[in-house]
């Protein structure tokens, strides 16, 4: 698995404030230490298990700080892997090295964490048609590569950002007048360009939102009865997500009711890094 060209723009535009925070005028202690011509071969080695995501990103540093870089992966983004695992060998200026290494491992270990997490909540589905989805709850700046972290777990991505979906909530059918208005309203003025999803809290409101006509329905906060009820009631006339209080011990009763999609903020928001080591071949 591989950035796409957006992914990369917005990996390269994070690094370079990356680096510029932290290395900013110099590397004031490797450069008065190292010798500006030595050259090292390093690894990145896991210290737990864990599925891999960001290597890609973690090239991309060193690069910047050494256009001479030999970067030899050993496994692959999305790929699950032991603890003790080497991931990835390189050869480099000795400076470049001991520079990036924070910044790089920093994007690493994130994405790698995103990533563990993820294939937890999407093996915790097997068996099921229930699809799991991440949410905007991601670190600013850095949506797309915790979104493409997503996806090497396992998981799905739900809209990227406001531009790509319409999502009416509780206060936008509020300022509306409810969720038929909102819909109509909406759809006059994008038309069928976007999906529409509509939140509903209340088997009332899923009628209303069915009979609006929107594409997804979401289940918000519900008990796994009332969930069940919904989706029943719904009948396939439109597509259901459960969101709310997702916990990965409650996954597969939630995916029992039948929804299409169970989303999880915990998948990016609060985040648990896969501890990785850099370290220098004697």
């Amino acid at each position: 698995m591989n950035l796409d060209i957006i992914e990369r723009k917005a990996a390269e535009t994070l690094i370079s404030l990356a680096l510029a925070e932290d290395v900013g005028s110099g590397d004031v202690t490797t450069d008065s230490l190292i010798p500006p011509h030595d050259r090292r071969t390093a690894y990145m080695i896991t210290k737990a298990d864990g599925v891999i995501a960001g290597l890609e990103v973690a090239q991309m540093v060193f690069s910047k700080l050494d256009r001479d870089l030999k970067w030899y992966p050993q496994v692959n983004d999305g790929e699950m892997v032991p603890k003790g695992t080497i991931i990835v060998r390189f050869s480099a200026s000795y400076r470049a090295i001991l520079t990036g290494e924070r910044t790089a491992l920093n994007f690493l270990q994130r994405m790698s964490g995103i990533a563990s997490e993820s294939r937890r909540y999407a093996d915790a589905v097997k068996g099921f048609k229930t699809k799991i989805l991440d949410t905007r709850k991601t670190l600013p700046g850095f949506r797309l590569l915790d979104k493409y972290a997503v996806k090497a777990g396992g998981a799905n991505n739900h809209r990227i950002g406001l531009f790509d979906m319409v999502m009416i909530k509780d206060n936008h059918i509020a300022i509306a007048g409810g969720i038929g208005p909102a819909v109509k309203t909406v759809r006059n003025a994008i038309g069928h360009s976007l999906k529409v999803e509509v939140e509903t809290t209340t088997l009332d409101e899923v009628i209303e939102a069915l009979e609006a006509g929107a594409d997804i329905i979401m289940l918000d906060n519900m008990d796994n009865d009332t969930m069940t009820q919904a989706v029943q009631m719904i009948q396939g006339k439109a597509e259901t997500e459960a969101s709310g209080n997702m916990s990965l011990s409650r996954l597969q009763e939630v995916a029992a009711t039948g929804v299409d999609y169970i989303s999880v903020g915990a998948l990016t928001h609060s985040v648990q890094a896969l501890d990785i080591s850099q370290r220098i071949e004697s």
